[in-house]
């Protein structure tokens, strides 16, 4: 029950919060259009004068997103309970996979080595083949023969393994869950649920995340290989090419967004079922499919909560800041 208590009581400080920043900023309107001195010098008149403006516009920004956000929490008052009974679960995995926090963690020292051997390996390659002194008289490492496409090869794999690793936390964290959840006595979980989830993937699943990540590597390196191009040519293309450019790198980076969360998606139907990637992929997108709507639902509620989160620490913020400059006039 904590959960529908923290979300409805984030909702009412998120509402009050923007309704009583919003009278706030009137009310410094009001309060420095009162005192305004038109009697001032030229330079300091001028700064009233953009300080009073300032407080009109912002007054009149807030009061438009205000009055937005209550329109949406309006609307969507009725889909809070099911972010909620969602929040409930997550809540009661986290209680009994606490090791799920540092998850992250591990993934972002699996990198963090990764990067570094990565790093080291390019270093190496830039040093190979046989030096020659150059025109200046400085000495470079000219490599010839396949090895020089060695470089090409290192770069998909950087892009590849980064991805295969995240793809394997993804499918732990899948793994993990799973187990919990198609457990019925709970008495029963294994001891770990992570470390078997890590074993199942190790022994099962390793050709699944290797295949899921490979896609997002087919579909990432030609979206980097135009925003190289773009980035090469700015101020030098027309403006047709400029625009097709920039069309294809976008339409890459939403194929990106869509592949990397059917992907997700594809992961927990492995975890559920132990099929391949192809069969998962296909079942994950034949769900997604026919509970279009229940799933973008979800997914919007559920940001919109942690949006509301977001906007609290920022009214909060916002609202010590006003009133700090509020009573230091006389640096403003």
């Amino acid at each position: 029950y904590i959960s529908r208590v923290l979300v409805w009581i984030l909702t009412i400080l998120v509402i009050v919060g923007s309704i009583g920043g919003t009278g706030l900023l009137w009310w410094l309107y009001a309060d420095h259009k009162r005192s305004f001195n038109a009697a001032l010098p030229a330079d300091q008149l001028q700064v009233s004068k953009d300080n009073l403006q300032a407080l009109l516009i912002y007054a009149i920004a807030a009061t438009v997103f205000t009055v937005i956000l209550l329109l949406i929490i309006l609307i969507l008052r009725k889909r809070v309970a099911l972010t909620i009974a969602l929040f409930h679960v997550a809540g009661k995995v986290f209680i009994h996979l606490p090791l799920l926090v540092f998850q992250p963690f591990w993934t972002f020292l699996a990198l963090i080595f990764f990067w570094i051997y990565w790093v080291m390996v390019l270093l190496f390659l830039g040093t190979t083949g046989d030096p020659v002194q150059n025109e200046q008289g400085l000495v470079e490492f000219r490599v010839t023969g396949p090895l020089q496409y060695m470089w090409w090869y290192h770069l998909v794999g950087l892009i590849w393994i980064s991805e295969f690793i995240l793809a394997c936390q993804q499918m732990t964290i899948a793994g993990a869950v799973v187990t919990y959840y198609f457990t019925r006595d709970k008495r029963h979980l294994p001891f770990t649920p992570i470390l078997a989830s890590i074993n199942r993937l190790l022994r099962y699943h390793v050709g699944t995340v290797a295949k899921g990540a490979f896609i997002i590597t087919l579909v990432k390196i030609p979206r980097m290989i135009l925003m190289y191009i773009h980035s090469q040519l700015k101020g030098k293309e027309g403006a047709c090419a400029r625009c097709m450019l920039k069309a294809c790198i976008c339409c890459l980076w939403c194929l990106e967004k869509c592949l990397t969360y059917l992907n997700q998606n594809a992961y927990t139907a492995t975890s559920i079922n132990s099929t391949n990637f192809c069969t998962s992929a296909k079942d994950a997108f034949i769900i997604l499919v026919e509970n279009a709507l229940r799933v973008a639902t979800i997914n919007t509620v559920g940001d919109f909560v942690l949006f509301l989160g977001k906007v609290l620490i920022v009214c909060s913020t916002g609202f010590v800041g006003v009133m700090l400059l509020n009573y230091q006039r006389d640096y403003t």
